[in-house]
């Protein structure tokens, strides 16, 4: 399940039972912080908490700050910052040395649109998409358009949400949809600037794995705690079943033949059958489809074998090999048992999709988070 999923899940719960809660979202990040602009979690009127916006630091004072927006019935902006010492709000020390601004904002039930609709829209219907959120407003313009204003535009072209300034929210949005990267702007509008976090929503990594023997389990279960859409194919009826993967979102039996027959998409694809033949099958379905990532279980031998079936060339294996085919899989972690080659797999998975490399943390020299695109900083 997805924090997100974990969090309309409370929301609905919270509705149900007539409790009040707000919403607190990390909108702006300046600096080094544990969590990144986009971060939420939901604090009702007696305290409890669903979802995190650090690792532990803030959500202390971010819960009475949220039950007091919750009483006066007004969003509110606070800023951490975690370079201060002396702050006694959150007792950091030293910290995580950056500055994080989060924004609170009790939720109208009643309001189809409220943030928490806005993102079930998402949810329901996965597809990338662009949420737009003004947090700040120049208060000496005497600015009509209020803090919390919202707009999700999806990749089609729909927008929801009626802001005020919905027009320039909307051209914001539309930039930062085609540039592939969330970011926070001071945009001008008639009645003065805002300043708005322009957050790029993306869908689950879809992952299909072929093969549902014993060890394609612990794969499943780590897969499905990150949030990522798990289908696992099998010929074997006894093996491909919901109960053996009640993590998966979909398991069904193919049969070795009537793998030609699937529609790849630009899913990754883990083959893990232990079948020659089905392996063979689905590397075939998947070589001239756009997935970015074919994971292959097995030694450097079976690769080749199965690659020199296909008729490629030199230069097509040498370049699938570099690139896309990833035998044998997973990262080079010391794995033995099935969940620690799950790890491993789960692992290269997660830096193919992110374009790193895997080494440690401790050997990278840029930051470790990309850092979210702040411009026109006349507000702080």
């Amino acid at each position: 399940m997805t924090e997100l999923q974990r969090l309309l899940l409370a929301y609905d719960q919270h509705r149900a039972d007539a409790r009040p809660c707000a919403l607190a979202t990390v909108v702006e990040v300046l600096g080094s912080a544990y969590r990144r602009p986009g971060a939420r979690m939901l604090v009702t009127d007696d305290g409890q908490l669903t979802g995190a916006i650090s690792g532990g630091c803030l959500e202390g004072d971010a819960r009475q700050r949220a039950r007091q927006a919750i009483f006066r019935g007004q969003p509110a902006l606070v800023t951490y910052d975690t370079r201060d010492e002396d702050d006694p709000r959150h007792g950091l020390g030293p910290g995580c040395q950056g500055v994080v601004r989060i924004l609170l904002e009790p939720l109208d039930y009643a309001a189809p649109d409220n943030p928490m609709e806005l993102l079930r829209g998402f949810a329901y219907h996965p597809e990338p998409a662009v949420l737009a959120t003004v947090f700040e407003k120049d208060n000496a313009t005497g600015l009509r358009a209020g803090v919390g204003q919202r707009l999700l535009l999806t990749a089609n072209g729909d927008l929801r949400g009626l802001p005020t300034l919905a027009t320039p929210l909307a051209e914001a949005a539309q930039a930062t949809l085609a540039g592939g990267t969330s970011q926070v702007l001071e945009i001008e509008t008639d009645a003065g600037p805002v300043r708005a976090l322009l957050e790029l929503l993306t869908p689950p990594l879809r992952v299909v794995i072929y093969g549902a023997g014993n060890d394609a389990q612990p794969l499943v279960r780590l897969a499905a705690s990150l949030g990522w859409h798990i289908t696992v194919l099998d010929g074997r009826p006894n093996l491909a079943t919901a109960a053996r993967f009640p993590e998966a979102a979909e398991v069904r039996v193919v049969p070795v033949a009537a793998i030609p027959q699937e529609t790849p998409g630009d899913a990754y694809a883990v083959l893990l059958s232990h079948n020659y033949a089905y392996d063979l099958a689905a590397l075939a379905l998947h070589l001239p489809s756009p997935a970015s990532y074919i994971g292959l279980l097995g030694p450097h031998a079976k690769a080749t074998r199965l690659l020199a079936e296909l008729n490629l060339s030199e230069d097509e294996i040498a370049n699938l090999r570099t690139t896309r085919l990833h035998s044998p899989i997973g990262l080079d972690l010391g794995s033995e048992t099935p969940e620690e080659i799950a790890l491993a797999i789960v692992a290269e998975i997660q830096a193919k999709r992110h374009q790193r490399d895997g080494r440690p943390l401790r050997e990278r020299a840029d930051a470790v988070h990309a850092p979210v695109l702040a411009l026109h900083d006349s507000f702080l």
